[in-house]
């Protein structure tokens, strides 16, 4: 995306907010135009100021972070399609139920809440322009869970089997958390044509984003923990 980023902050502890706040607002190219107490508070301003990214808690009350994240990310939120927001969510906990429920929701994101400045700068760059972002602590933990979870996440296996042999293969890099860039050098291909082979995963498997689709990933038994990604391929 171009031009400036406009976040809204949920969160139902004040000071959390206004440090949030304060780093951000200190980037050229991020303003915030908000701030929401809770998930209902963040479901209503975001109707009115439209933002680009939210920055969601989970555990607030009365509503919480899950369920706003379900509304905001949902058909016909915003009046205009092209227009969508970005949940990013911010968590003290590197995996439990509730990190697993905004996954589900919609979530394009994770971030501790200990994490540096700078990662919460870059993952509200990254959520923005349309990426995913999980904080390492996060997705170790989430890799982990998923191999012992029995079930799968819903119609991935089936929904994997229509993607052609390119698209798995740039849908089981981004699992190992490669970016764009290093997978169009891994497979020797553009990084326009990697980012049409993802959008085309994306399509065809009904998953919202990056996330997702590393999650649905490890779930589905498609990657699994612990091993290492194929050998690099030349184009095709």
């Amino acid at each position: 995306m171009s031009g400036t980023i406009r976040v809204l902050i949920a969160d139902d502890r004040t000071l959390v907010r206004a440090g949030l706040a304060m780093m951000l607002d200190a980037e050229d190219d991020i303003e915030v135009v908000g701030e929401a107490s809770d998930g209902q508070d963040a479901v209503d301003q975001a109707r009115t100021v439209l933002p680009d990214v939210v920055l969601m808690d989970i555990k607030m009350s009365p509503m919480n972070g899950v369920e706003a994240t379900k509304i905001l990310v949902g058909d016909g939120f915003t009046d205009d399609p092209d227009r969508l927001v970005r949940v990013l969510v911010l968590t003290t906990f590197r995996a439990d139920d509730h990190v697993y429920a905004a996954l589900r929701a919609g979530a394009s994101g994770f971030l501790l809440k200990d994490a540096a400045p700078r990662d919460l700068i870059n993952a509200v760059r990254a959520i923005a322009a349309g990426d995913g972002w999980l904080d390492p602590g996060v997705i170790r933990n989430l890799i982990t869970e998923f191999a012992r979870r029995p079930e799968q996440w819903t119609n991935s296996s089936t929904a994997f089997a229509n993607l052609t042999p390119r698209e798995l293969e740039v849908l089981v890099l981004v699992a190992y958390g490669m970016s764009n860039r290093e997978i169009a050098d891994w497979l020797t291909l553009g990084e326009a044509t990697v980012k049409t082979h993802l959008a085309r995963v994306l399509m065809k498997t009904g998953l919202r984003d990056r996330a997702q689709a590393i999650a649905a990933a490890y779930q589905s038994g498609l990657v699994l923990p612990g091993t290492q990604p194929p050998p690099p391929t030349g184009r095709t």
